[in-house]
């Protein structure tokens, strides 16, 4: 009997956690996705690489309310199982409030081992992945963005003005290509057209000049015809490999090496491993690691209703004590990241401070149980 109401409860917290968690993301992920309109609108990529690149924002946007939902989700659980009358059937069946607490700790782990596996794995994987999107896509709309009596730079040393535009057609051209160091070219031409297609994305000019900047040498020459080859140039996008893409085990190598030798410089994959990262490099792995070790205390913070009834006079006053409690600790498990720096002391006392909370937590739920008993 004790397995099944145990398993109904289980059951429960982790369906409202499907939900709630589903609900939060979606919502984050909309308004997340409406910044990302500038990957289309100002810097000219595709809607696959779009989609493609917002899409994998999902992971990173679930773990990062995890704490939350989790949260939310056991609380609210607990609290209708109490305003219905079900808890009763634990204490009728011999489960003591200490056991229940025990039981919700142990189903914490799951939780606790998915969060780990996500901020670990998935969500580094799934972010490099999303830059990889960037980095490999082509300029498909900077044809579009191309804009009459305004200066476009969407394209990283490329910079074009033009008088008038009509469909393709475009008029009095003026275009700054400083994509070759050694050679920045200024480009005049009387028309052109915008050649975009599957095959050809490029710019065809006619009748103009062309002014090179070659160091301290000046050079024109007049064409009547000349194309420029869209598909050389990037764009402006960052395509560098951010900290939040790098593999974990990376950092942690590179954590490790700065650790022995704060002069450490190296290459490992794509990461510059560099004193001046460090404090950068702790703060994400803190992230990925210590920070899913608050799930435990979020448990216990919850269950803390257990130990009063709703007939309690104080019972409404005592809830809303418990959800302020909880979402207070959200808070300062968040801010805790920017906590952890360079001073070792600092950084020692925010990774046992969620063990020490939850030993702390779980010493006053025993001794809060065993005095109402």
């Amino acid at each position: 009997m004790k397995k099944v109401i145990f398993d109904k409860l289980f059951t429960d917290v982790i369906v409202f956690f499907l939900i709630c968690s589903f609900t939060l993301t979606s919502i984050v992920w909309i308004l997340q996705a409406v910044n990302f309109l500038d990957i289309v609108s100002e810097d000219g990529h595709g809607l696959i690489t779009y989609f493609s690149f917002t899409s994998l924002n999902i992971p990173k946007i679930f773990n990062k309310l995890m704490l939350l939902s989790i949260f939310l989700s056991i609380f609210y659980i607990i609290s209708n199982y109490e305003e219905k009358n079900q808890l009763v059937i634990y204490w009728v069946n011999g489960v003591s409030k200490i056991k229940f607490l025990n039981r919700i700790i142990t189903f914490s782990i799951l939780f606790l081992l998915i969060s780990l596996s996500i901020s670990y794995y998935v969500v580094p994987y799934t972010q490099n992945k999303a830059r990889s999107f960037i980095r490999s896509s082509n300029i498909d709309f900077f044809p579009s963005l191309i804009k009459p009596r305004k200066f476009i730079d969407t394209v990283e040393n490329f910079t074009i003005f033009l008088d008038d535009k009509n469909n393709k057609n475009i008029n009095k051209i003026l275009i700054k290509d400083s994509s070759n160091k050694n050679n920045s070219q200024l480009i005049i031409s009387k028309s052109g057209k915008i050649i975009n297609n599957e095959k050809n994305k490029f710019l065809q000019l006619d009748k103009g000049v062309i002014i090179n900047f070659n160091n301290d040498n000046l050079t024109s020459f007049n064409f009547k015809k000349t194309n420029i080859d869209l598909s050389q140039y990037q764009t402006k996008t960052t395509t560098a490999p951010k900290i939040q893409e790098i593999k974990s085990k990376n950092i942690t190598k590179c954590i490790s090496l700065l650790l022995k030798d704060k002069n450490t410089k190296i290459n490992i994959s794509n990461l510059s491993c560099d004193s001046s990262f460090y404090k950068n490099l702790i703060q994400e792995l803190y992230k990925r690691m210590i920070l899913p070790f608050y799930i435990p205390l979020l448990f216990i913070i919850a269950t803390f209703l257990v130990l009063k009834s709703k007939n309690n006079l104080n019972y409404k006053y005592f809830k809303i004590k418990i959800f302020l409690f909880g979402v207070l600790i959200v808070i300062f498990s968040q801010i805790s990241v920017n906590l952890v720096s360079k001073n070792n002391f600092m950084t020692l006392i925010m990774i046992v401070a969620p063990l020490i909370l939850i030993l702390f937590s779980y010493l006053i739920f025993l001794n809060k149980a065993k005095s109402s008993s």
